[in-house]
């Protein structure tokens, strides 16, 4: 629409300088008038004199005198008021354009700007319509809140001082509910990250048995559930555990270390995990590969997936827009920590698409151009490489 804009915008100047050129002709035109007008005025007495020779002195030549010398001078003055009139039909028209760019100019500052309001609606409804889903996650918490705070107050009332557990048991449900209204306001919708992560549920076979670390609002396991894969989940969010049993997913709340550690030795076909790494500090995102190279049977597929801290755009706005986040994994690193676990053909494939926001290169006519545009190219590889990425490796 903005491209659209310009253009009806270029075409209005251009209306106005033509517009503008024909004015000019225009009083060119009645200049000359002006001039024979004086001509006349000056040249042809009011009273034909008895003498002749007066037409000599207003045109001078050997056909000054007579009918035809007088013929020729009005004929001079028909065709510079015909021209003015010409030129004056050409005014008109060109008002006329002038007037037609206008109104398409004008129609489309308004069609944009309604489409502004459009996106701008949409967007509140959205955050709406997250708030309420926050409410009545909000609203389920508290009834079983109140029974907890009346059993507080009876330990209360006599003079018993409450454990810290019971404290914590109360506070790490609202907790669960913030992070999810958090989750569901920053990470995109259900579908987005779905077709995010599509490509990577491609790495399980239909049939195999794959457990999801951190598996969130389920997106990933409605994915293998689609392509026949037997998925299971963990969460320690007992909102996210929620969610996805009101999916029918098999989910539980659990921490994800000590649930896999549960499962028996080459027990599973794979493991996968999205954006979790990053909350983990080294020691325990160590003890997850350990764990999930002695949980794999031979040919199971470990699948990590997090924020790529090599494109600073997902730094700003991904990373650090997430206060539990414990540190960023450079995908190499990644890499380095699976191969030396014993993990073969380990990979990185990135995931998101940028193309929407990167930097455009210039039409490479000369050498310029061209130098100009492999700059360019570094800076988006920088700025805008992809926002998140996954190592892959398989168990053998």
């Amino acid at each position: 629409m903005q491209r659209t804009i310009e253009q009806l915008a270029r075409e209005r100047s251009e209306r106005q300088d033509a517009l503008r050129t024909r004015l000019l002709k225009i009083r060119e035109r009645a200049q000359a008038l002006d001039r024979l007008e004086h001509d006349i005025q000056a040249k042809i007495p009011a009273a034909p004199p008895r003498r002749k020779g007066w037409l000599s002195r207003l045109l001078p030549g050997p056909q000054a005198d007579g009918a035809a010398a007088v013929r020729d001078f009005l004929s001079v003055a028909v065709r510079e008021t015909k021209a003015l009139a010409l030129a004056a039909a050409e005014l008109v028209e060109s008002g006329d354009a002038l007037a037609d760019a206008r109104d398409k100019e004008w129609d489309a500052l308004g069609s944009n700007h309604v489409g502004l309001i459009s996106q701008g609606l949409e967007w509140r409804v959205n955050q709406m319509t997250a708030s309420a889903d926050d409410a009545r996650a909000l609203m389920k918490t508290f009834v079983p809140l109140k029974e907890q705070l009346l059993r507080l107050l009876a330990v209360l009332e006599e003079k018993r001082l409450p454990a810290p557990a019971d404290v914590k048991e109360l506070l790490e449900p609202v907790e669960d509910v913030l992070y999810t209204g958090f989750e569901n306001r920053f990470r995109g919708s259900e579908a987005d990250v779905r077709r995010q992560q599509e490509p990577l549920a491609a790495h399980f076979r239909p049939g195999s048995r794959v457990l999801d670390l951190g598996c969130g609002r389920g997106e990933f396991l409605e994915l293998l559930k689609a392509r026949g894969v037997e998925g299971s989940g963990v969460d320690g969010n007992g909102r996210m555990v929620e969610i996805c049993r009101g999916k029918g997913l098999d989910v539980r709340k659990a921490d994800l270390l000590e649930a896999l550690a549960a499962r028996p030795d080459g027990s599973l076909d794979g493991v996968f995990s999205s954006q979790v790494i990053e909350h983990l500090p080294p020691a325990a995102l160590k003890r997850l590969v350990e764990l999930a190279q002695a949980k794999l049977a031979a040919g199971g597929v470990l699948v990590l997936e997090t924020v790529n801290p090599t494109s600073v755009f997902a730094l700003v706005h991904i990373y650090f827009l997430d206060m539990t986040h414990q540190r960023p994994v450079h995908p190499q690193a990644l890499a380095y920590l699976l191969e030396s676990s014993g993990f073969a053909d380990v990979a990185i494939e990135e995931t998101g698409d940028m193309a929407p926001v990167r930097l455009e290169p210039v039409p490479a006519a000369d050498s310029a151009a061209a130098a100009l545009n492999r700059d360019i190219d570094r800076l988006n590889a920088l700025l805008y490489a992809a926002p998140n990425y996954a190592a892959v490796g398989v168990r053998r």
